[in-house]
């Protein structure tokens, strides 16, 4: 994937936090974890792609793990992030990393509405998850460094304008945080981490390294 300058120069902070994150890790035996999250749009997907080619590192995808079928309850999809299966993303992903295994990854198909074949994903030091609700409370925060891309309505509705995205019935609108923006609100997913902006308005803020809690 060749980039374009302007993306490069847009997601410099986040290339340069995790170096010292890297820095400050080195010699301990303990895998690191970062997070990409924000609104449909806003070049998640761009700047996780363009991090598996700078760093050695294993990149997961939360658009991989959306509900089967038979999970979708009128009572799941009523929850915020309810769409994910991140019950299968903590069980399948996360725990197998933190035990520095290898993971066993089975994508969900949103043109096929089912589980792909699975294929091992050897462990590596860096991980990087990727896409909406990577965030999720759910996961109880296990990441040393959080990113959140932003994005102007305006922006957003061009990007998926263009982004022509496959989903069943699906209108433009329902695409536009239809429960994102109150994750984000209510639970408070921007505090504390490095926020990048779509139109190169880079907002830095302060951010700390966590340590692993798990």
């Amino acid at each position: 994937m060749e980039l374009k300058a302007c993306c490069k120069e847009r997601f410099e902070p986040v290339v340069q936090a995790i170096r010292k994150l890297q820095k400050e890790k080195e010699g301990l035996d303990e895998p690191l974890i970062v997070a990409i999250d924000g609104r449909c749009g806003s070049g998640k997907t761009t700047l996780g792609e363009y991090l598996e080619q700078v760093f050695n590192c294993n990149l997961f995808r939360m658009d991989d793990f959306f509900l089967r079928m038979e999970q979708r309850t009128p009572q799941r999809l009523k929850e915020t992030g309810g769409n994910v299966d991140y019950e299968r993303f903590e069980e399948t992903v996360l725990r197998p990393i933190f035990q520095k295994q290898t993971v066993f990854y089975q994508p969900f198909s949103c043109q096929k509405w089912n589980l792909l074949e699975g294929y091992p994903v050897p462990y590596k030091k860096l991980n990087i998850i990727e896409g909406s609700y990577s965030m999720h409370p759910y996961f109880k925060n296990p990441y040393q460094l959080r990113v959140f891309l932003n994005i102007s309505p305006k922006d957003q509705m061009e990007n998926i304008k263009k982004a022509q995205w496959p989903g069943k019935g699906k209108t433009i609108s329902e695409y536009v945080d239809p429960k994102g923006g109150s994750l984000f609100k209510n639970y408070h997913v921007m505090d504390g981490a490095i926020q990048v902006m779509w139109n190169l308005k880079l907002k830095n803020k302060d951010y700390s390294i966590r340590e692993i809690s798990r």
